[in-house]
């Protein structure tokens, strides 16, 4: 009877233990969730063309036309020459003494001076020609509405010294003497004995490229014409 009332006192005590948590397990360990970091789209982007600066420029000895009525005309660059420097003469420019003064023995003939252009750069000469095709003297661009472009940038003509300069192995004459106002406005009569027809000289920077150097022009104030030399 006694081992029963043991049994019965056992098994009570074993109840309030277990409701009072003394044999409860452990509670499980939770994982921390990682909090996700916003990230930011990479855009890719495919590389721009390159642009033509003058996607309509003609070829060489190709003509533009402009003016209107009775006063038109057409003009064209119709070559180019490149030189790292030149020699060049002029009876009104040199004295006898600047003669001899430029003129070494052994050296240049006499009368002739050496141009060069600034280092990194060369000498790009243009030959223009201007044909009036109207019945009336028309008015010529000057050679100040000739400029180069190349490598992005424009670059102005360098005028000779006078209209009786001679440049060694060069023909003719600047452009704008052909005109008679040196460099200014002229006017060119009709027929194409009548032409103007001559160089123009830049100074650009050295290696010239003819692919990607133009000659523009504002032949008159609507017609704009450039040139592709290549």
């Amino acid at each position: 009877m006694k081992l029963i009332f043991s049994i019965a006192i056992f098994g009570v005590l074993f109840l309030v233990l277990l409701s009072s948590g003394c044999t409860s397990t452990s509670p499980a360990v939770q994982t921390p969730v990682p909090t996700p970091v916003p990230t930011t789209a990479v855009t890719i982007q495919s590389p721009t063309p390159t642009q033509v600066p003058y996607p309509d420029a003609l070829a060489l000895d190709q003509y533009a036309s402009f003016g209107t009525g009775d006063e038109q005309a057409r003009a064209t660059v119709y070559r180019y020459d490149i030189k790292s420097n030149y020699n060049w003469t002029s009876p009104s420019w040199n004295s006898p003494r600047e003669q001899a003064a430029t003129s070494l023995p052994l050296e240049l003939q006499p009368g002739y001076n050496m141009e060069k252009p600034q280092e990194g750069n060369t000498f790009l000469f243009v030959y223009v020609r201007v044909i009036n095709t109207g019945d009336k003297a028309v008015y010529a661009p000057s050679a100040k509405q000739f400029v180069v472009f190349d490598n992005a940038k424009m670059y102005n003509y360098s005028s000779v010294h006078s209209s009786d300069v001679t440049i060694d192995t060069v023909s003719g004459t600047q452009y704008d003497y052909q005109i008679g106002r040196g460099g200014t406005v002229g006017y060119v009569q009709r027929g194409e004995s009548n032409a103007a027809d001559g160089y123009l000289i830049y100074e650009i920077p050295a290696p010239f490229i003819p692919g990607t150097t133009y000659v523009v022009s504002n032949l008159d104030y609507k017609n704009q014409v450039a040139w592709k030399l290549s």
